[in-house]
């Protein structure tokens, strides 16, 4: 895989405040080694219709909380990433420290037991990693001493409120400043019914518009939802993905399978629904209606059996996501495409530009 981009071809803001707006971003489209550019815009005359677009339509989280270790809150400063919530009403999240500008590095080492305290008398209580051996993710309890969480109407909905009143988006140092909660949604973020949603931003859809995808629409490409809640994925740390919660609707799995059937592309917008959609796919290839947890790691060895393009961003070399592009466009393709983007100066990260990868027997 080529280098990885210079500092400068970071995307620090969103398309609207360096642009006329969310869909103010550049396109590559990759059909096996060939290139093209475009504007994002373009988007309608580059597919057919019959294509299917999945998206995901998790919300993102405003899910950094800023608290003290201690438990009487008289410790070091430390930023919460509240990652994911588990079956049993714990949270998975990872402990960082502020870096003094904004964002956030790599936090201290927490034992098991330690106790954390934020905003409005919550106490996280620090237990083991969610994968052993990795402390980067743990476990901790959520609670609030008397009866707080009683009068919050439980933890689960007090967790709500206290991302809702004192949370703002995760943010790494690669952006310039905070942006509010809403230039992290998607045009097709649902909330989740209890309180779910993604710990960072879905964000190969953000550039889609209402307008846009009108205009998708009116050409004839179908558009199927399905839910992933994305958890963390630190910036410095490129593991694998852990397991998340995911959601394909029976809706979802009769369009798909019929657009297949009747020779329609299925084009995943981000590499959560590449991993959903997989997660719902038997050997045969047909798509079926399933909810709960996945594990599933897409690499070039497993392939992808219900996916015929996707639609993304620019990932560093070390991110484990770019073995999932590799199953989807093949080692060389991507190479090429790559280094295209990196000669035209393409911009990384959630609120850069983005890349339609499409394979070679697809005729345009």
């Amino acid at each position: 895989m080529s280098a990885a981009p210079p500092a400068e071809l970071s995307a620090r803001v969103p398309a609207e405040v360096r642009g006329a707006g969310r869909d103010d971003v550049r396109l590559m489209v990759s059909r096996g080694r060939a290139a093209s550019h475009h504007a994002f815009r373009e988007l309608p005359g580059l597919l057919r219709p019959g294509d299917v677009l999945v998206v995901n339509t998790s919300a993102t989280l405003p899910a950094a909380v800023t608290g003290r270790l201690g438990a009487d809150g008289a410790g070091e400063a430390v930023v919460v990433h509240f990652s994911t919530r588990g079956d049993d009403g714990r949270w998975a999240v990872e402990l960082r420290e502020p870096d003094g500008r904004g964002s956030t590095r790599p936090g201290p080492a927490v034992r098991e037991g330690a106790v954390v305290r934020l905003p409005g008398g919550a106490r996280l209580g620090v237990q083991e990693p969610l994968v052993p051996g990795s402390g980067r993710l743990r476990w901790v309890s959520v609670g609030w001493p008397g009866a707080r969480a009683g009068a919050a109407g439980g933890e689960r909905c007090g967790v709500a409120g206290l991302l809702a009143r004192y949370g703002r988006p995760i943010r790494y140092g690669y952006t310039e400043r905070d942006q509010p909660l809403a230039a992290y949604q998607t045009v097709f973020a649902r909330p989740g019914p209890d309180g779910a949603g993604s710990a960072e931003m879905p964000s190969a859809a953000r550039p889609f518009t209402a307008p846009l995808v009108a205009e998708l629409v009116g050409r004839g490409v179908w558009f199927a939802a399905l839910t992933l809640h994305t958890g963390v994925a630190s910036a410095e740390a490129h593991e694998p993905p852990y397991p998340e919660r995911y959601e394909v609707p029976a809706a979802t799995a009769r369009l798909v399978n019929a657009a297949r059937a009747g020779g329609g592309r299925i084009v995943a917008v981000g590499t959560t629904a590449v991993r959903a959609l997989e997660s719902a796919t038997g050997p045969d290839g047909t798509v079926r209606a399933a909810r709960g947890w996945t594990d599933l790691v897409v690499t070039p060895r497993r392939g992808v059996r219900a996916v015929d393009g996707l639609l993304t961003g620019l990932h560093e070399p070390e991110a484990s996501h770019l073995l999932m592009l590799e199953a989807v466009a093949g080692r060389a393709a991507l190479r090429v495409a790559y280094a295209e983007a990196l000669g035209r100066r393409y911009l990384w990260h959630e609120f850069g530009d983005v890349h339609l990868i499409l394979g070679e027997e697809m005729p345009y």
